[in-house]
Protein backbone atom coordinates (compact mmCIF):
# COMPACT_ATOMS: atom_id res chain seq x y z
CA UNK A 1 0.00 0.00 0.00
CA UNK A 2 1.21 3.48 -1.22
CA UNK A 3 0.70 6.40 1.48
CA UNK A 4 -0.83 8.65 -1.49
CA UNK A 5 -2.33 7.13 -3.99
CA UNK A 6 -4.41 8.56 -6.99
CA UNK A 7 -7.89 9.94 -6.00
CA UNK A 8 -7.57 7.81 -2.54
CA UNK A 9 -5.84 7.87 1.04
CA UNK A 10 -3.60 4.77 1.64
CA UNK A 11 -4.09 5.08 5.45
CA UNK A 12 -7.39 5.26 5.26
CA UNK A 13 -7.54 2.53 2.90
CA UNK A 14 -5.14 0.90 5.03
CA UNK A 15 -7.76 1.29 7.99
CA UNK A 16 -10.62 0.30 5.69
CA UNK A 17 -8.88 -3.11 4.75
CA UNK A 18 -7.59 -3.96 8.66
CA UNK A 19 -10.86 -3.14 10.14
CA UNK A 20 -12.65 -5.49 7.64
CA UNK A 21 -13.39 -9.11 9.71
CA UNK A 22 -14.37 -10.72 6.34
CA UNK A 23 -10.16 -9.16 5.87
CA UNK A 24 -8.67 -10.64 9.06
CA UNK A 25 -6.20 -12.59 7.58
CA UNK A 26 -4.78 -9.90 4.90
CA UNK A 27 -1.55 -8.06 6.33
CA UNK A 28 -0.38 -4.69 4.64
CA UNK A 29 2.85 -3.70 4.22
CA UNK A 30 3.16 -0.52 3.52
CA UNK A 31 5.47 0.79 0.97
CA UNK A 32 5.78 4.71 0.35
CA UNK A 33 8.54 7.66 -0.46
CA UNK A 34 6.95 9.16 2.80
CA UNK A 35 9.05 7.94 5.63
CA UNK A 36 7.86 10.65 8.40
CA UNK A 37 7.05 9.59 11.47
CA UNK A 38 3.60 11.04 11.44
CA UNK A 39 3.04 8.73 8.44
CA UNK A 40 4.69 5.49 10.04
CA UNK A 41 3.04 6.40 13.24
CA UNK A 42 -0.08 6.45 11.92
CA UNK A 43 0.16 3.24 9.39
CA UNK A 44 0.96 1.12 12.76
CA UNK A 45 -2.63 2.27 14.37
CA UNK A 46 -4.57 1.88 11.80
CA UNK A 47 -3.02 -1.96 11.40
CA UNK A 48 0.25 -1.85 8.71
CA UNK A 49 1.85 -4.77 9.57
CA UNK A 50 5.12 -3.37 7.87
CA UNK A 51 6.63 0.19 6.56
CA UNK A 52 9.11 -0.04 4.02
CA UNK A 53 10.68 3.05 1.57
CA UNK A 54 10.34 2.77 -1.89
CA UNK A 55 14.06 3.08 -2.61
CA UNK A 56 14.34 -0.52 -1.13
CA UNK A 57 15.63 -3.46 -3.88
CA UNK A 58 13.71 -6.09 -5.00
CA UNK A 59 15.26 -8.50 -2.73
CA UNK A 60 14.46 -6.43 0.04
CA UNK A 61 10.73 -5.76 -0.79
CA UNK A 62 10.10 -9.66 -1.52
CA UNK A 63 11.81 -10.50 1.72
CA UNK A 64 9.28 -7.92 3.40
CA UNK A 65 6.68 -9.39 2.02
CA UNK A 66 7.79 -12.55 3.35
CA UNK A 67 7.89 -11.34 6.60
CA UNK A 68 4.75 -9.21 6.95
CA UNK A 69 2.49 -12.41 5.50
CA UNK A 70 4.32 -14.25 8.14
CA UNK A 71 2.45 -12.31 10.66
CA UNK A 72 5.99 -10.81 11.89
CA UNK A 73 6.08 -6.86 12.00
CA UNK A 74 8.82 -4.88 9.59
CA UNK A 75 10.00 -1.55 9.84
CA UNK A 76 12.76 -0.01 7.81
CA UNK A 77 15.28 1.89 9.30
CA UNK A 78 14.18 5.27 7.76
CA UNK A 79 10.84 3.89 9.78
CA UNK A 80 12.48 2.63 12.66
CA UNK A 81 14.62 6.45 13.21
CA UNK A 82 11.48 8.46 12.08
CA UNK A 83 9.47 6.70 15.38
CA UNK A 84 12.32 7.25 17.97
CA UNK A 85 12.91 10.42 16.98
CA UNK A 86 9.10 11.05 16.91
CA UNK A 87 9.18 9.45 20.79
CA UNK A 88 12.55 11.38 22.17
CA UNK A 89 11.15 14.83 21.09
CA UNK A 90 7.95 14.68 21.21
CA UNK A 91 5.88 15.39 25.20
CA UNK A 92 6.37 12.37 28.02
CA UNK A 93 4.15 9.94 27.83
CA UNK A 94 0.85 10.94 29.26
CA UNK A 95 -1.49 8.83 30.49
CA UNK A 96 -1.89 4.76 29.30
CA UNK A 97 -4.20 4.47 25.88
CA UNK A 98 -5.56 1.41 26.72
CA UNK A 99 -5.95 0.18 30.72
CA UNK A 100 -3.29 -2.55 32.05
CA UNK A 101 -6.41 -5.38 32.65
CA UNK A 102 -6.05 -5.79 29.14
CA UNK A 103 -2.60 -7.66 29.42
CA UNK A 104 -4.62 -10.09 32.60
CA UNK A 105 -5.35 -13.40 30.04
CA UNK A 106 -1.62 -13.47 28.94
CA UNK A 107 0.81 -15.72 31.28
CA UNK A 108 3.72 -13.83 32.60
CA UNK A 109 6.32 -15.87 29.74
CA UNK A 110 3.91 -14.43 27.36
CA UNK A 111 4.11 -11.27 28.94
CA UNK A 112 7.74 -11.38 28.75
CA UNK A 113 7.92 -12.40 25.72
CA UNK A 114 5.78 -9.72 24.52
CA UNK A 115 8.01 -7.34 26.30
CA UNK A 116 10.90 -8.35 24.59
CA UNK A 117 9.58 -8.51 21.19
CA UNK A 118 8.10 -4.61 21.98
CA UNK A 119 11.36 -3.83 22.97
CA UNK A 120 12.17 -4.95 18.48
CA UNK A 121 14.05 -8.41 19.69
CA UNK A 122 13.83 -11.19 17.17
CA UNK A 123 11.99 -14.53 17.93
CA UNK A 124 16.29 -15.82 17.97
CA UNK A 125 17.34 -12.91 20.03
CA UNK A 126 14.47 -14.03 22.56
CA UNK A 127 15.05 -17.41 22.37
CA UNK A 128 18.97 -16.84 23.95
CA UNK A 129 17.32 -16.69 27.61
CA UNK A 130 17.55 -19.67 29.52
CA UNK A 131 15.23 -22.62 28.61
CA UNK A 132 13.62 -20.80 25.45
CA UNK A 133 13.45 -22.23 22.07
CA UNK A 134 12.58 -20.36 18.73
CA UNK A 135 9.91 -22.36 18.35
CA UNK A 136 8.76 -21.78 22.02
CA UNK A 137 9.14 -17.99 21.57
CA UNK A 138 7.28 -18.23 18.49
CA UNK A 139 4.26 -20.20 20.62
CA UNK A 140 4.32 -17.28 23.37
CA UNK A 141 3.96 -15.26 20.56
CA UNK A 142 0.97 -16.41 18.96
CA UNK A 143 -0.94 -17.43 22.08
CA UNK A 144 -0.35 -13.74 23.27
CA UNK A 145 -2.02 -12.81 19.96
CA UNK A 146 -4.60 -14.64 20.09
CA UNK A 147 -5.36 -13.85 23.96
CA UNK A 148 -4.88 -9.97 23.36
CA UNK A 149 -6.80 -10.20 20.23
CA UNK A 150 -3.81 -8.77 17.92
CA UNK A 151 -3.82 -8.98 14.47
CA UNK A 152 -0.01 -9.65 14.06
CA UNK A 153 3.16 -8.60 15.97
CA UNK A 154 2.94 -5.31 14.97
CA UNK A 155 -0.24 -4.55 16.75
CA UNK A 156 1.22 -6.51 19.75
CA UNK A 157 3.92 -4.16 20.48
CA UNK A 158 1.18 -1.46 19.90
CA UNK A 159 -0.88 -2.82 22.47
CA UNK A 160 2.51 -3.80 24.43
CA UNK A 161 3.22 0.33 24.14
CA UNK A 162 -0.41 1.16 25.07
CA UNK A 163 -0.93 -0.89 28.02
CA UNK A 164 2.57 -0.07 29.58
CA UNK A 165 4.45 -3.26 29.47
CA UNK A 166 6.92 -1.48 27.65
CA UNK A 167 8.41 1.61 27.68
CA UNK A 168 10.92 3.69 26.62
CA UNK A 169 13.62 2.54 28.62
CA UNK A 170 13.74 -1.61 28.45
CA UNK A 171 11.89 -2.90 31.90
CA UNK A 172 13.08 -6.12 33.67
CA UNK A 173 15.94 -6.84 31.20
Amino acid sequence: MDIRIPGADGLAATAAICDDPELSGTRVLVLTMFETEGYVAKALRVGASGFLGKYVTTDVLLAGIRTVASGEALLSPGATRALITRFLTGPAPGPLLAPPERLGDPTPREREVTALAAEGRSNEEIARKPFLSVLTVRSHIQRALTKLGARDRAQLVVIAYQTGLVGPTPRGM
